[in-house]
C-alpha cells in the first residue's frame, strides 16, 4: 500500500469511529460474548507469562543480589543450584590477576530442613559466603551477619514455601526458633527476603563455617560460585579476557548480565518454558477465534447495509475502515475486564505458593500489543466476507 493511500486509509479509520462501535453495539449479547472471549485469552496468556516471569525471576532472584563484577562458575554447571563446582584454587588465581580488587566464594547447596512445628522434612537451598566479605546486596542479609558468625546460626527467608513453617511469624513474636538439618541442630537468627520459586522451597543463609559444619570439611574447598570486584577504573572486558587466559577450561568468567542471562537461558529450553510459551500460544488462537467469530457474524448480518453504502459510494477502504474500528474496539473492551482478572489471579497465585507473581509493565504492554494483534488478524479474515458486499445484491 502506498503511502497516500495509507495515509487515507488511517485517516478514515479513526474519522467514524461511531460507525464501528454502533456495528458493536447493536447487539449487546454478541459484544458481551466477544468481550469474555478477548478477556478469556488475556487471562490465559497474563497466566503463562506471570508464571514463566516469575519462573525466570524466581531463578534469578539471588543473581540478581550478589555483589561483584565478574563470577567464576564450573563449565559444568547449566544453572546454579545443579551442584556443579570447582576448586577454591581457581579463586585464588583469579585474584592475583591485575585488576581484581577482591574475590570472595559463594557456596550453594541443598539440605533436609526439619520443619519445627510438624516435623516434615523439605530440602532448602542453602546460601553461604565469608560474613566478613558479605556479597548479597539485601539490607536485611547486612543487618544480621553477626548473627551468621555465630556457629550453627541461619537466616531464613519470609518468603519461603509454607511447608519450612511459619518462622518469620514466630520470629517477629521474639521466640525462639530451633530446628534441625540433615541432623545437626540450628537456630534462626534472622529473617531476610528474596523469594522462593517453582525448583526451591526456601533459602536460608549462613556463613561459610557453619557451612562447613553442615556439609562437611571438604565442602570449604568447593565453590559454587567465585565473585569478583575489579578496581576502580579497571576495565571489565579486559580483566576478564586476562582472568579466562590464567584459568583452565573447567571454569568460565561471566559477567554479571552473562550470569542472569546464562541461568534464564537454561530455564527457556526446559520443559515449564516451552509449556508456557505453548500456552501464550493456544490463548492466542483461542482468540483470534473468538473475534473472528463475532466480527464474521456481525458482517454477515449486515451485508445488505454493506453492500447499499457500496451503492451510495463508499469505498472498500472506508468499509474496511469500519470493521477495524470494531476489531480495535473490541481489543481495549476486553483487554480491560483480562486485566483485571489476571490481577486478581496473580495475588491468588502468589499468596497460596509464596512465589511472588508479579503483574510487571512489560508484560502488561506485551499482552495488549498480542490483543490488539488478535483483533486486527481476526478483522483481515473476517474482511474477506465483507469484499464479498455487492450492490447488485440489494436491488
Amino acid at each position: 500500500m502506498k503511502l497516500p493511500a495509507l495515509k487515507n486509509f488511517l485517516s478514515k479509520l479513526f474519522a467514524e469511529p461511531p460507525l464501528g462501535w454502533a456495528q458493536l453495539s447493536h447487539n449487546k449479547v454478541r459484544l458481551l460474548v466477544a468481550m469474555a472471549g478477548i478477556a478469556f485469552a488475556d487471562i490465559m496468556i497474563f497466566t503463562m507469562l506471570g508464571f514463566k516471569t516469575s519462573m525466570f525471576g524466581g531463578a534469578t532472584n539471588l543473581h540478581k543480589q550478589l555483589r561483584g563484577d565478574l563470577f567464576i562458575v564450573s563449565s559444568r554447571a547449566e544453572f546454579l543450584a545443579d551442584g556443579q563446582t570447582f576448586s577454591r584454587r581457581h579463586l585464588y588465581q583469579a585474584a592475583a590477576v591485575d585488576g581484581v580488587e577482591s574475590a570472595s566464594p559463594l557456596y550453594f547447596s541443598s539440605k533436609a530442613w526439619v520443619n519445627p512445628w510438624n516435623k516434615k522434612i523439605t530440602n532448602v537451598a542453602v546460601i553461604a559466603f565469608d560474613p566478613v566479605r558479605p556479597v548479597i546486596d539485601l539490607p536485611e542479609v547486612k543487618q544480621h551477619l553477626e548473627q551468621i558468625k555465630l556457629p550453627d546460626r541461619v537466616l531464613v527467608d519470609r518468603l519461603s514455601h509454607p511447608n519450612v513453617g511459619p518462622v518469620p511469624e514466630y520470629f517477629a513474636q521474639g521466640k525462639t526458633i530451633t530446628t534441625e538439618i540433615s541432623g545437626r541442630r540450628i537456630k534462626v537468627g534472622g529473617i531476610f527476603t528474596l523469594g522462593s520459586s517453582i525448583f526451591i522451597n526456601g533459602h536460608i543463609i549462613t556463613s561459610d563455617w557453619n557451612y562447613l559444619r553442615l556439609f562437611g570439611r571438604d565442602s570449604i574447598d568447593n565453590l559454587s560460585l567465585g565473585i569478583l570486584n575489579l578496581e576502580p577504573g579497571a576495565d571489565l572486558q579486559t580483566v576478564k579476557k586476562n582472568i579466562q587466559a590464567q584459568l583452565p577450561n573447567e571454569v568460565e568468567v561471566m559477567s554479571h548480565k552473562e550470569l542472569i542471562a546464562s541461568e534464564e537461558a537454561f530455564w527457556a529450553d526446559e520443559p515449564g518454558g516451552i509449556l508456557f510459551n505453548f500456552g501464550v500460544v493456544m490463548g492466542f488462537i483461542t482468540g483470534v477465534v473468538s473475534v473472528y467469530e463475532v466480527l464474521y457474524t456481525d458482517v454477515n448480518d449486515h451485508l445488505a447495509e454493506y453492500a447499499t453504502l457500496k451503492a451510495m459510494g463508499y469505498s472498500d477502504i472506508s468499509l474496511l475502515g469500519v470493521v477495524f474500528q470494531e476489531g480495535i474496539i473490541l481489543a481495549v473492551l476486553g483487554f480491560t475486564p483480562g486485566l483485571i482478572g489476571s490481577m486478581g489471579i496473580y495475588a491468588l497465585l502468589g499468596k497460596m505458593t509464596r512465589i511472588p507473581v508479579i503483574m510487571r509493565t512489560n508484560v502488561v504492554l506485551q499482552v495488549f500489543i498480542i490483543t490488539l494483534f488478535i483483533c486486527l488478524i481476526s478483522t483481515a479474515i473476517a474482511m474477506r466476507k465483507l469484499q464479498s458486499a455487492d450492490p447488485a445484491d440489494v436491488f
